[in-house]
């Protein structure tokens, strides 16, 4: 009776939390190693499932980086990063694109559906309008090329605003086109934010393969629960936010001053870690605000 009652519990202190967000957009985004565990994705997709049933309105944005490495590696095809980007040559955007809307996004799809959640899987170029990616490193001077990574210059939110109004699970892949056509490969995490900001979603929620900001990365036990806008240049300049937790940072603080209110970043390995940062009083993560 006493673990029922604790049930009971939990469900009442949910109860303020889903009344606030319903009927709001959350745009969540995973990838990285988590998607190598079919447990991991199959939590955070039922997590996801039960956000769309208690009238939340999630946007999933997802990655697929260790697929698209194992398909290249059997095609002989070598994986070369700069700054933390996939150099994409024309060999390798084929196999990006083939991997990211034909094998990963009908998977999450497919998984999505078996909870009982309406999903559709949306290919991120047909939303979302880039140009090539090109930046001069301060410490050498030279020109970077990415090949067909590209950065995002417009979302056009009106598909998944439609699904999001038919009550359907948007499943979004980061590519996009620029102006002549030509698919490029994008950051995840800058495409979610560029999603979000497009829906003017209420909450970014980025799935990391940490707790949240660490100050000290040897120590997981050091997250800082709340991350102000004007305090994330201070944490750039002593290395607290490095590697790849700027392009989150920098995507929530992006997002933040667009519209949307308030973004998170929390651990994907952990269970239910996205009920327990939306629907509790003591959240799981970091959270960045304005």
């Amino acid at each position: 009776m006493q673990k029922m009652i604790e049930k009971a519990a939990v469900l009442i202190e949910a109860l303020p939390y889903i009344q606030r967000f319903r009927g709001e957009t959350v745009v969540v985004k995973f990838g990285g190693s988590i998607m190598e565990d079919e447990t991991a994705v199959a939590n955070i997709l039922k997590d996801i499932a039960f956000m769309a049933c208690v009238g939340l309105r999630p946007v999933i944005v997802h990655g697929g980086g260790k697929a698209i490495s194992r398909v290249m590696k059997e095609r002989g095809l070598k994986s070369t990063f700069v700054q933390g980007l996939r150099v994409t040559d024309t060999e390798a955007i084929e196999v990006v694109e083939s991997v990211l809307n034909h094998q990963v996004n009908p998977q999450l799809v497919s998984v999505l559906q078996s909870f009982g959640c309406k999903a559709r899987g949306i290919h991120g170029d047909d939303i979302l309008r880039v140009r090539q990616r090109v930046k001069r490193d301060e410490a050498s001077g030279k020109t970077l090329d990415w090949g067909y990574v590209g950065d995002v210059q417009e979302v056009d939110a009106t598909p998944v605003d439609a699904f999001l109004q038919a009550a359907i699970t948007p499943v979004v892949t980061p590519l996009g086109r620029d102006a002549g056509r030509r698919i490029y490969n994008v950051n995840a995490d800058d495409a979610a934010a560029a999603i979000a900001r497009g829906l003017h979603a209420r909450k970014l929620v980025f799935l990391s393969d940490v707790p949240g900001l660490l100050a000290d990365p040897r120590d997981k036990e050091s997250r800082i629960s709340t991350v102000k806008v004007a305090e994330v240049h201070a944490l750039i300049k002593r290395g607290v936010i490095d590697g790849g937790m700027l392009p989150k940072i920098q995507g929530a603080v992006d997002a933040l001053q667009a519209g949307v209110l308030k973004t998170h970043i929390i651990d994907a390995g952990l269970p239910h870690s996205l009920l327990l940062e939306l629907f509790t009083d003591r959240g799981v993560g970091t959270e960045i605000i304005q």
